[in-house]
């Protein structure tokens, strides 16, 4: 139910917005990150892409989103969360500025029940990598929430009618369906 206005937050090389500019026709993205080499690279891949005029991008902390109130009609953000300390200041930012009806999906990591699990999947999704990648990995895993710790914040961060999905083996999703009237 994506649609429109749109912010990533966190968007680190700028992929996602061209993906969605290239697969909705209507959108315009804002993206968002505090760290200026990621922008550096996501404005070469805007500018080198067919949707350009449609993505603006921006220095900006994902805890004190400088937008005003219901300004997007999606939000969305791909792993950071596990980065973020402490996570309510980013979840209640992401939900003021969203449009009521607006979708929301922020995915990232979850955290596996053992250390025998973050083994298996290291080997599966990193065993080609060099030594440092597969323990950046191993870390991201160790450092993500689990399902009940992700719902509980987005409890906390006053998130009505927010659910949390499993999308893939190591992946889960804090999500909202646009409501359309």
């Amino acid at each position: 139910g994506a649609h429109g206005r749109m912010l990533d937050i966190g968007t680190g090389p700028g992929h996602l917005p061209v993906l969605v500019c290239e697969h909705f026709a209507d959108a315009e993205v804002v993206g968002i990150d505090l760290a200026r080499k990621m922008l550096a690279h996501a404005e070469k891949r805007r500018v080198g892409s067919a949707v350009a005029g449609r993505i603006e991008l921006k220095v900006m902390d994902a805890k004190d989103l400088a937008f005003e109130d219901a300004s997007f009609d999606a939000v969305f953000s791909n792993t950071i969360l596990h980065h973020i300390p402490d996570p309510i200041p980013f979840l209640k930012a992401a939900w003021r500025v969203l449009k009521p009806g607006g979708a929301l999906l922020i995915r990232d990591l979850f955290r596996p029940e053992s250390a025998d699990r973050v083994a298996e999947l290291v080997a599966l999704h990193a065993g080609e990598e060099t030594p440092y990648s597969q323990e950046l990995f191993r870390a991201s895993l160790c450092a993500a929430f689990t399902l009940g710790e992700l719902e509980e914040l987005a409890c906390e961060a006053g998130m009505e009618g927010a659910e949390v999905a499993v999308d893939t083996d190591r992946h889960m999703s804090l999500q909202v369906s646009a409501r359309t009237y």
